[in-house]
């Protein structure tokens, strides 16, 4: 298996792919790295890779699943918890002005003490412009407060966030498989 996903390296992407191939796959396959989903896509469609692995909470998600309906088929879901995340400052700076996140991230704090928010486009970038001193507070991976201490301080402890994540392929799943709720054996299953 050749899974096909968002970069940069260190992201969630990378990271619940690499989990798949050991939990699924007994560790077997590699994980490709793409700077924009239609990419990875097009690596799909190509044959450079066997499958895409997308975030649904991705803002990408919705386009691409129109853009390759037909040729790009879901053909597994689950949930999967992300790095811990984390609200973190720059602790020679009392009150941040700004605050830097990826989008899926805005609501995942109490910002409204931030006069200003910036969006970037991955929590890699985040932790990247926390380091160099671009941003005065951001959300990131918290495991980036252990790279610079000295640097930076906790504001709020996130813990990881629980998606829903979706493995495509270029061939779509069995009617019968039990996946798919769209076949008719499955129309008397019942939850009692």
């Amino acid at each position: 298996m050749r899974i096909a996903t968002l970069g940069p390296s260190g992201n969630n992407h990378e990271l619940i792919a690499k989990r798949y191939l050991k939990m699924r796959c007994s560790d077997v396959g590699s994980v490709v790295l793409f700077t924009q989903f239609e990419d990875a896509f097009q690596a799909l469609m190509t044959g450079q890779a066997s499958h895409v692995l997308q975030c649904t909470a991705h803002a990408a998600h919705s386009d691409c699943v129109g853009r390759y309906m037909h040729r790009a088929y879901p053909v597994d879901t689950f949930i999967a918890g992300s790095k811990p995340l984390a609200l973190l400052a720059q602790r020679a700076i009392a009150q941040p002005a700004h605050v830097a996140l990826q989008p899926a991230t805005r609501y995942y704090a109490d910002l409204s003490r931030y006069p200003a928010i910036i969006e970037a486009p991955t929590t890699v970038a985040v932790a990247e412009g926390l380091l160099d001193g671009r941003f005065e507070a951001g959300i990131c991976a918290e495991e980036v407060l252990a790279l610079a201490p000295e640097q930076l301080r906790m504001v709020q402890s996130l813990g990881p966030a629980l998606d829903t994540w979706v493995m495509f392929a270029n061939s779509p799943l069995l009617a019968s498989s039990p996946l798919r709720l769209d076949h008719k054996d499955n129309d008397d299953a019942r939850c009692d």
